[in-house]
């Protein structure tokens, strides 16, 4: 078994097919393990933040979001790194009218769903969190949104995979998944060709440049700003237009722009600025705490803004867990789920249809 990419994503399912019982699993890498969008991520666990209806992909979200506990303290006891799994919860703020429906949409739609979503005025959520705005008119509380630190989970996925003897393979770009008669044969690399009968793609925004790969996956690149504010704030925030994700070593993260500029990696003064109005929006104090880092990454985007997650229907053997566009921490562990039970045989759920590379060829008219 060979899977094609060292993100959270790849290594998430490696480690999963391991625990099956799944032997002499090669995972290759194009640069450093998780260096990527694994490593650019804020971390954030919150689906009902984020979610206008409870569709496939919120249940999908939501269902993985509630493996993280289990998650988490496996890797904590199997490798000793606390990945900080905080679940204090998140608060959604509004500053507009506008805001303000799109909150209360939020807000009766999940409440008939039976979730758990708290209604606050602002002097209620200022109680909650001081530092944010007087502006802000009102708000909404996701108790089971959580966040991790994506950084430690990256180096708990790496030391539990060599623990349990994957073999992880760096700075080794693959070339092309080689097939005969409809079947994977191996993956041709920068470092020679490695024979194996499964294939599983998980290489992020650069999966499409590996043939046979027919899903449209796109680097959408988003960039990051990072604060010294010990103590400022304990929820992870956010409005219509970005976020803040305290950290407990006193770094704060704000961002992330979003945009269509191919492989540019790079910090620009029209994102800084971008980034900094958003979050000074939410709490102006902040204003006065130093930026002390930033950086860039890239997403990997499905046109249809979903995962693609799921068997080649004309490669035997050849499988996909790639495109998770803004949910590769989120989708970590249902996605190693699902991939370890398909590739070893167990059912397809009906319910991954949505997902399937399958929908790429019919877009296409294939």
């Amino acid at each position: 078994m060979v899977i094609v990419g060292g993100g959270v994503i790849g290594l998430s399912v490696a480690l999963e097919l391991t625990c099956h019982g799944l032997h002499h699993v090669t995972l290759i890498e194009r640069g450093e393990l998780g260096a990527e969008a694994s490593w650019a991520a804020g971390g954030i666990l919150g689906p009902q933040a984020e979610a206008d209806s409870a569709d496939q992909f919120f249940r999908l979200a939501s269902a993985s979001r509630d493996l993280y506990p289990d998650f988490a303290a496996a890797l904590t006891e199997e490798t000793g790194i606390d990945v900080e799994l905080d679940r204090t919860g998140t608060l959604y703020l509004g500053f507009t009218e506008a805001d303000e429906q799109e909150m209360r949409r939020r807000f009766e739609w999940q409440t008939r769903a039976g979730l758990d979503v708290e209604r606050l005025s602002s002097s209620e959520a200022r109680g909650l969190e001081p530092n944010i705005s007087l502006e802000v008119r009102c708000a909404l509380r996701f108790p089971n949104d959580y966040q991790v630190e994506n950084r430690r989970l990256i180096r708990a996925l790496i030391a539990a995979n060599q623990k349990l003897g994957v073999n992880l393979v760096t700075n080794c770009a693959v070339i092309e998944v080689k097939r005969e008669q409809g079947r994977v044969m191996g993956v041709e690399t920068s470092k020679g060709f490695v024979s194996a009968p499964i294939a599983m793609l998980a290489a992020g925004a650069w999966t499409r440049q590996i043939p046979p790969a027919q899903v449209e996956i796109e680097p959408v690149r988003g960039q990051m700003l990072c604060f010294d504010a010990a103590q400022f704030a304990r929820h992870v925030i956010y409005s219509p237009r970005g976020y803040l994700v305290p950290r407990r070593d006193g770094r704060l993260l704000a961002g992330s722009t979003s945009e269509q500029v191919g492989f540019e990696k790079r910090v620009t003064d029209n994102g800084v600025a971008s980034i900094k109005q958003m979050a000074f929006e939410i709490a102006p104090a902040l204003s006065r705490q130093p930026v002390i880092d930033s950086w860039a990454g890239f997403r990997p985007h499905a046109g249809d803004n979903l995962p693609v997650i799921g068997e080649d229907e004309e490669i035997r053997g050849l499988f996909y867990a790639t495109g998770h566009y803004r949910n590769g921490i989120l989708l970590a562990p249902i996605t190693a789920t699902i991939m370890a039970n398909l590739i070893t045989g167990r059912p397809d759920p009906p319910e991954l249809a949505a997902f399937s590379p399958a929908r790429f060829r019919m877009t296409a008219g294939v």
